[in-house]
């Protein structure tokens, strides 16, 4: 089972039996964030919750061992095309100096670190329309010197 094989037996599990990535973190035991990326092929996940997941799902033996593989994260280069994925990217072409100086500003010469990192995505509700808002929360790292 190649990992693309296993995302759309993850995506038609998830479907038939009518759960959410919330329901399905429930039951692995971790953030929603984390283990939908993890579902999707962009983060391992140990044994255990593996077996969680596989067991929650009625997915195939095998599909335990290609969770626990070291992922190629964003493996595309390429512009995104779906519409929601591009607007973050969009974030990024218009407000990424502003974030970089403002990170700069604050902390110094770093990055915000993409591994010691949470992330947490919520419904809040307005009378104009409900919004998105998408908490980041990642580990400064200053740039060494040597």
């Amino acid at each position: 089972m190649t990992r693309e094989e296993l995302t759309l037996a993850i995506r038609a599990a998830k479907a038939e039996k009518k759960v959410t990535w919330h329901e399905i973190a429930g039951a692995v035991g971790r953030s929603p964030v984390w283990t939908t990326s993890a579902c999707l092929g962009q983060s391992s996940m140990p044994a255990e919750e593996a077996g969680k997941l596989v067991s929650f799902l009625g997915l195939p033996k095998e599909a335990s061992a290609v969770l626990q593989e070291c992922p190629t994260k964003g493996n595309s280069l390429a512009i995104p095309q779906d519409p929601l994925i591009y607007r973050f990217h969009e974030i990024t072409l218009v407000y990424g100096q502003t974030i970089k100086e403002l990170i700069h500003e604050q902390f110094g010469d770093g990055i915000m670190s993409a591994i010691d990192f949470t992330m947490e995505v919520e419904k809040v509700e307005d009378p104009k329309g409900d919004r998105v808002k998408v908490t980041m929360c990642g580990k400064f790292l200053p740039y060494r010197r040597w």
